[in-house]
């Protein structure tokens, strides 16, 4: 069996971008996903100093280790201000100081919705330019606009066009896996 981890890059308690990397995770049959919350790493900012005076939190190590037990990562991004939300950021800035290459060379599905016109596209294309350097094998990745209207959690993406890009981009994921 396939284990995926699903991330919504938010910290927000009804995350849109966890709903829809959940939802995204469970689309592949016969796999275990586990669903992240990040409230569950919160962590204090990043420094040098800090790090200097009381190491790597705690936290950090067991994002690390989730990343490592999975097979392939789902990620739906929030956009605050046209970039990662500050406490996906801070994930990313302590977990890389355990491993440059946080990801570890797992298939990646970036992607991203907001309720605006965009869906977030903006911090999607940051990440996947920045990702693979990060140790991401990137395969993937689609924004989903008008999170409220295009969207259900239980019937999935309701406008055909969407729908049918995101299905691309979910087989050229699903074939990386088998």
């Amino acid at each position: 069996m396939t284990q995926l981890l699903a991330i919504g890059a938010s910290n927000s308690k009804n995350s849109i971008n966890k709903a829809f990397a959940a939802y995204s995770a469970r689309q592949l049959p016969e796999s275990i996903v586990t669903t992240l919350d990040l409230n569950d790493f919160e962590m204090p900012l990043y420094s040098v100093d800090r790090e200097s005076a009381t190491g790597i939190p705690a936290q950090a190590k067991l994002f690390f280790e989730a990343i490592q037990k999975s097979d392939a990562i789902v990620i739906s991004f929030a956009e605050h201000n046209g970039s990662y939300s500050a406490a996906f950021k801070n994930l990313l800035d302590w977990t890389s100081r355990i491993d440059q290459k946080l990801w570890q060379n797992k298939p990646m599905l970036l992607l991203a919705t907001s309720p605006g016109g965009r869906g977030g596209a903006t911090v999607l294309e940051s990440a996947k330019q920045t990702f693979p350097h990060l140790g991401a094998k990137v395969i993937g990745s689609f924004a989903l606009p008008s999170y409220y209207e295009k969207f259900s959690v239980e019937k999935g993406l309701l406008d055909p066009q969407l729908n049918e890009s995101f299905q691309k981009e979910w087989k050229l994921f699903a074939d990386q896996l088998n």
